[in-house]
């Protein structure tokens, strides 16, 4: 899809949206607890999302097999599950880590926002883990200034996770969003070897990084949706949606 500038009234559509987004990610998590099934959090956020005037971005999202679209409101990935986790009768369990991501649509305009949570007191590593992913978003957000490029950003990520060993998730990267949850530009959280696209204001991003505690290579269930490490080390994902201004990046997934 052609990369597409936004108007202020557009961005404040897409603020809305963000909005949405970041409550429901603030909903789920205060109802993670062992016991709770991930079709209870789905219900919930659903609920939610349509309760404010908005529309589950992510149900009947088409996937790589046409016949089977996301059936969900959320994804819930748990552990080694990476992305695109099908929320169902499973129940989240103590000692588990659980990543959440949902979207939103608001007058036709999309937010898209993730975050990773630990149900109990997390192990040093599992720890470390989730904050270096949420640092490396920030960095990544931070980078984001106009006159940058995408690999800008993509750098920024990658130096945030090298030092610690992660893998680093290249199958999945973030992406332009506005009209379509997924526009052009793709944004790698590596480097990719090119410069990619300029940054400039009115241009709306979802910044993703995925970091593993082993390999950086994935795979996907049988389901054609859920997206693991191949080695089975666990994972963590947070994604804000942006905008870029003339004065740096705004974060829209918040409320």
């Amino acid at each position: 899809m052609p990369v597409s500038l936004k108007s202020p009234a557009e961005i404040d559509a897409m603020r809305r949206a963000g909005r949405v987004v970041a409550e429901v990610l603030a909903l789920v998590e205060s109802e993670l607890r062992p016991g709770v099934t991930t079709a209870h959090l789905d219900a919930l956020a659903e609920a939610h999302i349509r309760r404010s005037g908005a529309l589950p971005s992510f149900k009947g999202y088409p996937g790589a097999n046409p016949r089977r679209p996301f059936p969900a409101s959320i994804c819930v990935s748990i552990d080694a599950e990476i992305v695109h986790g099908i929320p169902g009768e499973r129940t989240i369990r103590e000692g588990q880590l659980v990543s959440i991501d949902a979207g939103a649509i608001v007058d036709g305009w999309h937010g898209d926002g993730a975050r990773t949570f630990f149900i109990g007191e997390p192990p040093e590593s599992i720890r470390e883990l989730i904050e270096t992913t949420r640092l490396a978003m920030m960095a990544g957000i931070a980078a984001a200034q106009p006159g940058n490029h995408v690999q800008d950003i993509g750098a920024a990520v990658e130096d945030v996770a090298r030092p610690k060993g992660y893998g680093v998730i290249r199958q999945f990267v973030g992406h332009g969003i506005g009209r379509a949850m997924h526009e052009d530009p793709q944004v790698p959280n590596y480097r990719s070897g090119l410069p990619g696209r300029k940054l400039e204001p009115g241009l709306c991003l979802a910044i993703e990084p995925m970091f593993t505690l082993g390999s950086h290579e994935a795979m996907m269930l049988p389901d054609d949706w859920t997206i693991v490490t191949r080695d089975g080390s666990l994972a963590a994902h947070f994604e804000h949606s942006i905008a870029i201004t003339q004065h740096g990046p705004e974060i829209l997934t918040t409320v």
